[in-house]
């Protein structure tokens, strides 16, 4: 028994219309990263993707709705990869961390002298994990750095719900991210922890930026062990893991 074209057509419209939204996405983060999101517009967009000004409006509504889901878009690749570098380096996961560091590699690159009771399950291995994956991004995806960090701050803002839920989301992964370090080191308890938190989470963003647009000879790891820094101001000098 045959299939019927129109079922046929019906089945493959999901995977069209899924590459037809990332096209757009693809276009719209290019050109809102170069330019912000005032000074584009719709039918830059659709040119941009190869698509109709009526596709963009079919698949988002409105250009305020498509920068609200490039937004949510770029967050939810990030914050996956964030959480797959801190499930790599949590003891209870039974991966080993990142990069299959040995006690006294980690302790070098996290600043504890290579005390070689640092193991892969060590919170500090994590954290760098999460720190490199953040430069990975950054470098991966520099308009969508830049439309976070032009917009985000802007003061009003059509989208300010928006970024005031996605930060949430990714300031909580850096939180437990720190809760965990707490847990298993002496730290300077007067150090305020979302402040904490924030001055990573920021320092992502912008360290990540500035190597893309002013110093592109600067090293993923010397980004990374710059933006450590302030974890390892935070972790009591000559601290040892706790147990």
């Amino acid at each position: 028994m045959g299939t019927h074209p129109l079922d046929v057509a019906k089945a493959r419209r999901p995977a069209r219309t899924t590459a037809t939204r990332q096209k757009l996405f693809d276009a719209s983060m290019a050109l809102i990263g170069e330019r912000g999101a005032a000074n584009v517009t719709v039918d830059e967009i659709a040119a941009a993707a190869g698509v109709s000004k009526g596709t963009v409006y079919y698949n988002f509504g409105s250009k305020s709705e498509l920068i609200a889901q490039l937004l949510r878009h770029g967050v939810d690749i990030l914050k996956a990869r964030l959480l797959g570098a801190a499930d790599a380096g949590n003891p209870r996961s039974g991966r080993p961390g990142k990069g299959n560091k040995t006690g006294a590699e980690a302790g070098r690159s996290t600043g504890l002298g290579g005390d070689p009771s640092v193991s892969d399950g060590d919170p500090l291995v994590a954290m760098e994990a999460m720190i490199g994956q953040a430069m990975d991004f950054m470098a991966e995806y520099p308009s969508f750095a830049r439309l976070w960090v032009s917009e985000n701050w802007r003061i009003p803002s059509e989208w300010q719900g928006t970024f005031a839920v996605l930060r949430g989301e990714l300031l909580e992964v850096v939180g437990q991210a720190v809760d965990n370090v707490a847990k298993a080191y002496p730290v300077d308890e007067s150090v305020p922890r979302g402040s904490l938190e924030t001055a990573i989470f920021g320092a992502c963003f912008v360290v990540g930026l500035d190597r893309q647009t002013y110093n592109p000879e600067r090293t993923r790891d010397q980004s990374v062990a710059a933006i450590m820094a302030i974890m390892r101001g935070y972790v009591l000098k000559d601290a040892h893991p706790r147990g």
